[in-house]
């Protein structure tokens, strides 16, 4: 199965209107305003099935005796928010965080673009969203977590809920872990401190929020607690991309730097490993002590256009068929993406060792597939192994059973619901 892009012309035409493609991250004259569009087109996609009434909840601002106690602030200042629907019956007591995800900004000028956007400013935020997916409150489309307290923590730092310095000049605020740590302190007072069952999990750059954050959420429940974290489509790779550079390691390079990420990025890797590579899941997984589950497309979309295949990496055009339509890919092209998955491989094969974590990671071109709920839990939904993704991530976090799953190579999988854009 395929799902088109007819929109995504109208987010190439922004990209070519403010100067610049979305992935052009490592020139400083070309500008990295749109890298959210590309994300927002993937994470929720409007050719995507989805329920026909979702429940659609409103958006709540964190107290502002919090924020201000905090520091918390969007990156224009104004206060960060949430969506929440109240958990009830044998879930009352248990709770869902969802992270949101919506890329990075690497430089003032991309930063400043950012908090003119909903990434940037609770002003522009949508009043309600739809919760759908791992969100949603029905049984038939969320089995194990419809009844849970499910949040959505909203994403409008640009550094995965990680910076904390500003820009006086620039009037710009990089407070994630102080949004991060504000929201925990309101969600804990609402109930939370007393759940019996927890899951951080996040898509994307709230993905990789998920991974930095994990322990930090185990550690600021209960010992009673069963805490454990979920990343759907944060496997971001410190891969060389199609001209032999690195454009993903020096966009990570301008946030981490501009945002003021190096103290809290993980101990446990930045006492060996450069600040950048902390960024990076590749070094972080394997030493989260927290269970953790993977779920992730092995030829992730948002990578395979905006890291590997870059147009600031391909001047003349070669990858641009293939990264729109992987049907158009000739074998060298295939053979690029067939490597990208086997460093996937490798980079998380001693996470997996671990009895305690999970993994789901199917060969699809894909990014995103919890929120979603042709995704998430549908008759046609993804399948590895004859397993869905929503019985997988439900059977490991109730350990039901362990849930080490991944596909077998491009062409086999007949069930992905592949990005495909016009």
């Amino acid at each position: 199965m395929k799902i088109t892009a007819s929109a995504f012309s109208a987010c190439l035409l922004l990209l070519l209107t403010i100067g610049g493609d979305a992935a052009a991250l490592s020139s400083p004259n070309r500008s990295e305003y749109t890298l959210y569009s590309l994300e927002d087109k993937l994470d929720s996609h409007p050719d995507a099935t989805q329920p026909e009434q979702p429940l659609m909840v409103p958006i709540t601002l964190i107290s502002s005796s919090i924020s201000s106690s905090k520091g918390a602030v969007c990156l224009d200042g104004t206060l960060p928010a949430y969506h929440l629907d109240r958990g009830f019956g044998s879930g009352a007591d248990s709770w869902l965080i969802q992270l949101e995800g919506g890329g990075w900004c690497n430089t003032v000028r991309s930063c400043v673009f950012r908090k003119t956007t909903r990434r940037g400013s609770s002003k522009y935020m949508e009043k309600t969203l739809p919760f759908t997916g791992i969100l949603s409150n029905k049984a038939e489309e969320n089995p194990d977590f419809f009844n849970w307290n499910r949040v959505k923590l909203r994403y409008c730092d640009g550094a995965s809920f990680s910076g904390n310095s500003e820009n006086k000049d620039a009037q710009l605020f990089f407070r994630g872990q102080q949004i991060w740590l504000a929201a925990m302190e309101e969600l804990m007072s609402l109930g939370m401190s007393k759940a019996s069952k927890a899951l951080l999990s996040g898509c994307s750059a709230g993905a990789l929020a998920s991974i930095l954050h994990c322990d930090e959420f185990g550690d600021m429940l209960a010992h009673t607690t069963k805490v454990k974290c979920l990343s759907d489509a944060g496997m971001f790779l410190d891969a060389v991309d199609v001209s032999g550079g690195r454009t993903l390691r020096n966009m990570y390079d301008g946030v981490v730097n501009l945002q003021g990420l190096q103290n809290n990025l993980p101990k446990t890797c930045t006492n060996h490993l450069d600040s950048t590579s902390c960024f990076f899941p590749q070094n972080l997984i394997a030493n989260v002590r927290t269970p953790l589950f993977l779920l992730n497309a092995a030829y992730d979309a948002w990578q395979v256009s905006v890291s590997l295949a870059p147009s600031s990496a391909d001047p003349n055009g070669y990858w641009r068929g293939c990264k729109s339509n992987h049907a158009l890919c000739n074998t060298s092209q295939i053979q690029y993406f067939q490597d990208f998955r086997n460093q996937m491989l490798q980079d998380i094969k001693e996470f997996s060792s671990s009895n305690q974590n999970g993994l789901f990671l199917n060969s699809c071109f894909a990014h995103c597939q919890t929120e979603r709920q042709d995704t998430w839990f549908a008759n046609d939904a993804p399948m590895v192994n004859n397993k869905g993704i929503a019985k997988s991530v439900g059977d490991w976090y109730f350990d039901r059973t362990g849930v080490k799953l991944i596909d077998c190579p491009y062409p086999c999988d007949k069930t992905c619901h592949n990005l495909m854009f016009n």
